[in-house]
């Protein structure tokens, strides 16, 4: 298979994809041109309770980023396509107030990493080692970049956010399931999400 028709996870796994549990090889592959991926299920929780963050985080939300507040329960639906060689993807959860959607992109550096883009415009990216564990897919970050404008900053270590993301297949309950935090140095977890959902691929109309 070229590199032109795998996903940057599968290029980024190489032989490792075989070790992911099917549905989550399945997941996690390119898809064809003419179709989408479609998620639909409920996190138990999404956001933050740290309410210092809330101003910060109200800007990050208008950019579709992450959004304040802590919300439970939040039905979900996820779009996923493949375009030009990039995982791009539409998070849009039913929360009290409106639906609201968080958009990424992810691509493949040069040195193998998985690199994600979130935002619309891209606002932050992150760049990710990717493993393989008892079937399960795992992200942590090893670099995190805000974009103002056309300008790069590259966030220092010492106040680098920690991005750490496990997915896995639940085969008793016959669905997905995904688990991810964001710690900062000295101050812990800031942001988390967890939740479940079930996938299939359809034609895109």
């Amino acid at each position: 298979m070229s590199p032109a028709t795998r996903s940057p996870y599968e290029r980024a796994l190489g032989v490792q994809v075989t070790q992911l549990h099917p549905v989550l090889q399945h997941y996690f592959a390119a898809i064809p041109e003419d179709s989408v991926g479609i998620g639909e299920g409920v996190f138990d929780c999404f956001g933050t309770d740290r309410r210092c963050l809330k101003p910060f985080l109200t800007l990050l939300a208008r950019c579709h980023v992450i959004v304040p507040g802590m919300h439970h329960q939040v039905p979900f639906r996820i779009e996923n396509r493949t375009v030009a060689g990039r995982q791009t993807a539409t998070r849009t959860l039913e929360l009290d107030s409106r639906p609201w959607s968080m958009v990424d992109a992810v691509s493949l550096s040069q040195s193998g990493q998985v690199v994600d883009s979130l935002g619309q415009p891209s606002l932050v990216e992150a760049s990710f080692d990717v493993a393989t564990i008892d079937g399960g897919l795992s992200l942590r970050s090893h670099g995190v970049t805000v974009w103002l404008g056309r300008v790069r900053l590259p966030i220092p270590r010492f106040i680098r956010p920690m991005i750490v993301l496990h997915e896995r297949f639940d085969a008793e309950a016959a669905r997905q399931r995904v688990d991810l935090t964001v710690d900062i140095p000295i101050l812990g977890q800031i942001y988390q999400y967890r939740g479940s959902f079930k996938y299939r691929i359809e034609k895109a109309k």
